[in-house]
């Protein structure tokens, strides 16, 4: 019987502060109102000063381990979606591994912004199906509020900080990851960018201190309108081809996983789905939007609230600057 590649434990971790609408609004020219209409946001996690990416990342990773009712030394590869590493090099994935206690096996990180931990399910599902590795430590995380610049209130309120985290397993049993699609459009970049090098901004520093003038910050930019209609035609799409490509009928998906970016996009996804909001995973009003950790995020929201249940089938779909887009196919194998 050929390999399929399960999920056999899940996790998360959002750093301990809090910043409400109300906060920024003693901090910039917005408003709740104005916030919570446009994106669905009423609050975002934030990195600690001395917390990194990777320690977001290994929160999660823990969680999902231990979930799973395994050891780091149980684990053969550990992949990490994230684009605010540590450093420009080693990969946070390796830190990671050291912080787990982790030593010999490959590590590796993948960016593909928010769409970064669908790519990285989609590759970590390939290799495991042609037999590289029995189990797997798919991590997406991402300290945001390190790149943005804190004085434009069209990007500084949209997004958070955050870690989720899967341990996969390939299996001789039916079910898991079905398949997946993804994309990209570089012609589009210009739209939603970020552009200086990002070597890693220091834990000893506040985020919200960071400007567009900091040394080594990446300030986001964003034509937000020209990006939501790019996204809501993107991701219309993708629920067509994916659907299509394994012979399953829309009405089958038991669950939309949407990466949360603006309630508004998800909304849409859901009506071309015909589903009902109360069976898509909804954080973005909690969490705002936390890239490749969004996803990751809103699947462990999900599982510990009890809602989900073996042989569900969910839909993993995510859109992010490059343009890059992708989902994935999940029939659900862990109990709650």
């Amino acid at each position: 019987m050929p390999l399929n590649v399960h999920i056999i434990g899940a996790g998360s971790y959002l750093p301990e502060r809090v910043l409400t609408n109300h906060d920024i609004e003693s901090m910039l020219d917005t408003t709740d109102e104005w916030i919570v209409a446009r994106t669905g946001i009423s609050q975002r996690h934030i990195v600690g000063k001395d917390q990194h990416t990777s320690d977001l990342a290994v929160w999660a990773a823990r969680h999902a381990l231990d979930d799973a009712g395994l050891k780091i030394t149980d684990i053969d590869v550990i992949l990490v979606a994230t684009t605010t590493p540590d450093m420009i090099f080693p990969s946070t994935a390796s830190i990671v591994q050291y912080k787990l206690g982790g030593e010999g096996f490959p590590t590796w990180d993948i960016q593909a912004v928010c769409s970064g931990f669908v790519y990285a399910l989609a590759q970590m599902d390939g290799m495991m199906r042609a037999g590289m590795f029995r189990r797997a430590l798919v991590i997406g995380a991402e300290s945001m509020s390190r790149i943005l610049d804190w004085n434009d209130r069209s990007t500084c309120v949209l997004f958070g900080d955050g870690a989720g985290a899967v341990v996969l397993e390939a299996r001789e049993e039916e079910g898991g990851i079905i398949g997946s699609v993804i994309h990209s459009d570089g012609a589009h970049r210009h739209l939603l960018m970020a552009h200086h090098p990002h070597p890693g901004a220091s834990p000893a520093d506040d985020p919200l201190d960071f400007h567009v003038d900091s040394a080594g910050v990446a300030a986001v930019e964003m034509r937000g309108n020209e990006v939501f209609r790019m996204a809501v035609g993107k991701l219309g799409e993708l629920v067509e081809e994916i659907t299509g490509k394994h012979g399953i009928e829309q009405s089958e998906i038991d669950w939309l996983v949407p990466h949360q970016a603006n309630f508004r996009i998800i909304q849409a996804t859901a009506k071309k789905l015909k589903m009902p909001m109360d069976r898509v995973a909804l954080t973005v009003s909690k969490h705002a939007n936390t890239s490749a950790a969004s996803v990751p995020l809103a699947l462990d929201d999900l599982y510990r609230e009890g809602k989900l249940k073996t042989g569900d089938l969910l839909l993993f779909e995510a859109f992010g600057a490059g343009f890059v887009w992708g989902a994935n196919l999940v029939r659900w194998s862990r109990a709650c």
